[in-house]
């Protein structure tokens, strides 16, 4: 039988889904994989170096996916920073839940073996760099190494909560995953009450305004 030509990454990413899901396992070898689905093995590399790299590519396109999601809606880009994280959360969980079944699987298999969490690199590089483009309000501090440090400690604690959300899907047996959906709306709610910086800018302009005019308490 002649071997498949002009096969797509997309290709070789549903055929090692339905491989690991049907043996939970990685498949034995590059040439099996492309024996099994009748394609030249050279054509794997192509596109990947690795399994490892396929799985990390998997969780990309999960990502990809959401965002081209949002981008058809025509009011997602009128929306504040708290609705577009809570947008892209929903929809993010209904890519995951259509692949639920290997997703479960993918990070089963982490926890059993951090080395397996590289599987989310790319993931949370897409992730942290959304996170940034949504311009979350934030104190102006005026001093770069406290600018940094407050960066970093968004970027890490958003990336913090999706695994943590992640985690909570895992572990939801309601219908419809529907906790899932209310965990998404109150701790994100939350975190940006946290976050909401104006109650403390109007502390420091009393602050600064007590300062200016040497206000005496005694």
């Amino acid at each position: 039988m002649a071997r498949k030509k002009n096969i797509t990454k997309d290709n070789i990413i549903t055929w090692y889904m339905e491989f690991v899901l049907e043996n939970n396992h990685q498949p034995k070898s590059v040439f099996s994989f492309a024996k099994e689905n009748n394609f030249e093995e050279a054509d794997f590399y192509k596109f990947y170096g690795s399994f490892d790299a396929v799985e990390e590519a998997i969780f990309s396109e999960f990502f990809h996916h959401t965002i081209t999601v949002l981008a058809k809606s025509e009011d997602y880009e009128n929306y504040d920073a708290r609705n577009k994280l809570l947008s892209f959360y929903f929809t993010f969980f209904e890519v995951l839940t259509a692949n639920r079944s290997y997703v479960v699987y993918a990070l089963e298999n982490a926890k059993r073996d951090l080395k397996k969490m590289k599987s989310l690199k790319s993931l949370r590089e897409n992730y942290i760099q959304f996170v940034e483009n949504l311009n979350i309000e934030r104190i102006e501090l005026k001093q770069e190494t406290l600018e940094k440090i407050q960066n970093k400690s968004i970027k890490e604690s958003s990336w913090m909560h999706l695994l943590i959300t992640m985690k909570f899907w895992l572990d939801d047996v309601s219908p419809s995953f529907e906790k899932t959906d209310i965990f998404i709306e109150k701790s994100i709610n939350a975190r940006f009450d946290v976050m909401d910086i104006k109650p403390l800018k109007s502390i420091i302009d009393f602050g600064k305004f007590i300062l200016k005019e040497k206000v005496n308490f005694n």
